[in-house]
Order: structure tokens, then sequence, then C-alpha cells
């Protein structure tokens, strides 16, 4: 890792983490997932240290994922094992950050994507600004939501989580809170005000305000019908002619299938670290998959977004169980 990949700081009682990679719109990569788990786990034994702030250095956002460029070239020049410690260690992570201790306050500000999703959407206060744009791109890439995305949407109201996770749509700060990515909306202009407070946790009583409106809560009723089931099929079938129906089917199929399956498995899991450790193995078996590295040309490698994706139809999609098969080491198995 670059030294100032990730920046750490102590003002009066707020430990302060700024992703600092503002290029890569904060992106994550090993060496910087492995320094915020050592930084908080000494922060959270150090009792000068009450809460801790999250936030992402430059103006396009707080982060925009993983590395997938180094993904990508493990996938297709490596043997895998760099990619599956990174997700270990960040799945870690988010495990960490969703127990810590002490308030944990994400500023949710901008994009907000991937990975960004799970270093701050699971934190006790999660906050999004006017700004911000929050969601899980993966099918987009021949790849699932990850790092507990899976966990969250699975959780959203009715099938709202299962739309944005097939769709890899992004939403706004208003469908963010309504979906249970984020809690507080706070103007970007009092950003200063809460990061400047002696305790972020109060200030948030009076910097935060109303929300916008919600988009996809007004379009509930038809999307709680239409995406309900376990069948990818008769999903596509049922929103045939809607203009989200061609969004969804330029999307990896295999990813589309695991992604669905993913959802409704994570429905009957116990907790967050179960739904971890079902990403790790889904995860795995993607990084195998010839459609991660296809996804990963094709959107940021070459960048012709013209994905040869194998097989190219969801009816010929098949080995959906095999994803989801125990790893020879599980996530929690040190």
């Amino acid at each position: 890792m670059e030294d100032d990949e990730v920046l750490f700081s102590v003002t009066g009682t707020v430990g302060h983490i700024v992703l600092n990679r503002p290029r890569a719109i904060n992106a994550l990569t090993q060496g910087m997932v492995s320094a915020i788990i050592a930084r908080l786990e000494a922060w959270a034994a150090d009792d000068s240290v009450r809460s801790i702030v999250l936030t992402g250095a430059g103006e396009r956002g707080l982060c925009a994922g993983g590395d997938i460029v180094a993904m990508y070239t493990d996938a297709t020049a490596g043997d895998g094992s760099a990619a599956e410690q990174f997700w270990r260690d960040e799945y870690a992570m988010d495990a960490l950050i969703a127990r810590y201790p002490k308030p944990f306050i994400a500023i949710m500000d901008g994009v907000t994507l991937g990975g960004g999703v799970g270093i701050s959407a699971h934190a006790a206060h999660r906050v999004v600004t006017e700004r911000s744009k929050v969601g899980m791109p993966e099918t987009t890439i021949g790849y699932i939501p990850d790092v507990g995305g899976t966990w969250l949407l699975s959780h959203a109201p009715g099938e709202l989580g299962t739309y944005l996770a097939l769709s890899a749509t992004s939403v706004g700060p208003g469908d963010a809170i309504a979906l249970g990515l984020a809690d507080h909306y706070v103007p970007s202009a009092a950003l200063p005000a809460l990061l400047a407070a002696d305790s972020p946790v109060e200030a948030l009583d009076t910097l935060a305000t109303t929300p916008p409106p919600t988009e996809l809560l007004e379009e509930r009723e038809w999307i709680d019908g239409a995406f309900a089931g376990d069948d990818l099929g008769t999903i596509l079938a049922r929103i045939q002619g809607h203009p989200i129906a061609e969004v969804i089917r330029a999307k990896s199929p295999t990813a589309l299938a695991v992604t669905l399956a993913a959802l409704r498995r994570a429905r009957g899991l116990p907790d967050l670290e179960a739904a971890l450790a079902q990403d790790l193995r889904v995860s795995v078996r993607c990084l195998r998959s010839p459609d991660f590295a296809e996804g990963i040309r094709a959107q940021v490698v070459d960048k012709d977004r013209n994905p040869r994706w194998n097989p190219a139809r969801v009816e010929d999609v098949t080995g959906v169980d095999e994803y989801f098969a125990p790893l020879e080491r599980e996530l929690w198995t040190r």
C-alpha cells in the first residue's frame, strides 16, 4: 500500500479514517483494508477515542468498490489467491465495522458502490447527502453483490432489493434510506460542521434533515409483483416490455441467476457473518467463471462495453448450486 492511500488521525475524541485514492474514487486495495482493520482494532482498545468517522477524499465519492483491475489480473494471470485473500480481509473488515464497540459514522457522500457499501452500510450511523449515489453494480461485471450486500438487499422492503441487485442500478439519498442502506440525510454543505463536531453522533441530531422524496417506493407495488419468486426466467417474463428488462438482460446471465439465489438464501441466514461467509463461497467461484474476467475486461480494461457472456442466455445457465458449496477453508476459519 502507498503510505497515503488511507489516512488516520484523531481530533479530540474522534478517530478519522479518510480513504485517499481520489483518482480511483477511493477504491479499496488489500493494503488499505489491512491498515483499516489494524487501526480499528487499536482504537477499539483506546479509551481516548470515543467515536469513528469515515470519509472519502476528493469530490467524486466515498468509495467506488474494490480494486477490480487487481482482481482481473489475478483471474487472468494469477492463481486466484490474491483476490481470495482480499475478499477474506475485506469481509472481516465489514463484520468488524458492523459490530464495532464505539459509534461508527460513515459519510456516504457521492459515489458509494460495491465495496464502498460494505465499508459504510454496516456502520451504526450511515449518512447520505444530495450527492449520494448508492448501489451494487456487480452483475454488470459478471459478479454478485458481495460485502454483505445480499444481506442488506434481501432485507430491504418487499422486492426492492431484488430489483436493485439484478439491475445493478444506483439510488439517491431518499431511496438509500428507504431501502435500509442509510439512516440520516445531511446536506453536503453541513458536512464540515459534522466533521468538526466533538460528538458527531450528537451533531447528527441537529444537522440531519428530511431526505428527498423516494422514487423506488412509488414503484414498489409493481416491483414486488414482478420480482417475487426464485425463478429468474419467470421474473424476466413478467417485466418483458418494461425498460428495466433490457437493462437486466444486458447483465451476465450466470451472475443474475447466482445473485437471485444468493438473495433468497440470505433471507434465511441468521446474521451478517453468515451472509459474508456465503459471499466468500460465491466470490471464489465467480473468480473461476469466465464471466467475471470478461465483465471487467469489457467495462474497465478494454472499455468496449460489449461483454461476451458464457453462456449468453439465461435459459442455458446451469450449476447455480455449485456456487454455494462449502469451501475447504471457510471465511471464519483462521
